[in-house]
């Protein structure tokens, strides 16, 4: 199955630029990169890859209206697009509302359907770095009166909290190297020297 260079067109033009407003972790690059690995993912299993690529391209678009419930946001903003009408059936439209509704990662129950596993996998992005940095840069941005230590302290509560042994985030494709990664970021975490040496690194470039 080939992308439909219509439907690539109109997302391109009209959805992925809607991330250039939204906070430093969720800008086009992240859409972008969501999409990428999606496809990636996609192609162990028997599915519609255009369903795939729209599911990517709208998991996050519901952040237009907060944080907090931009899942749900996100799967009526896809659902009420008409344009998508031309594409899709009401059924596959439902079955990507549900997968968008499904991809995030303190979701209390596991995605519906595949799409909307390959699309929590995918955007599980499990850079250990990378992760650290939008903790960072989260905290920077919505508390802007913590103190330098309160942000570690907060920084390092999210990251045990989130992907700890026993965190709450969970991991859905085989075929994904997230398990790899997270392994890394779990040896990060235990390690108080090597965690307060990258936070410190990370927290002064983003000051700059």
């Amino acid at each position: 199955m080939t992308m439909n260079s219509k439907l690539t067109e109109y997302i391109e033009r009209e959805i992925i630029p809607l991330y250039s407003s939204f906070d430093k972790a969720h800008q086009t690059d992240h859409a972008r990169e969501v999409i990428s690995r999606s496809l990636e993912l996609a192609t162990h299993y028997d599915v519609d890859i255009n369903m795939v690529y729209t599911v990517a391209a709208y998991h996050d678009t519901g952040l237009s209206e907060g944080r907090e419930r931009h899942h749900i946001v996100s799967g009526e903003i896809l659902e009420a697009d008409l344009e998508l009408r031309k594409y899709f059936t009401a059924e596959q439209i439902a079955v990507m509302r549900e997968a968008v509704e499904d991809h995030r990662a303190s979701s209390d129950h596991e995605p519906r359907t595949i799409y909307g596993r390959i699309v929590a996998e995918a955007d599980r992005l499990i850079v250990p770095q990378t992760i650290i940095r939008r903790t960072v840069q989260f905290g920077l941005a919505h508390y802007p009166e913590l103190t330098r230590e309160e942000h570690f302290i907060r920084c390092k509560e999210h990251l045990v909290d989130k992907y700890g042994e026993n965190g709450y985030l969970k991991l859905w494709i085989p075929h994904s190297q997230n398990a790899v990664r997270l392994a890394e970021l779990r040896k990060i975490i235990a390690n108080p020297t090597l965690l307060r040496e990258l936070f410190e690194a990370i927290f002064a470039e983003e000051l700059n």
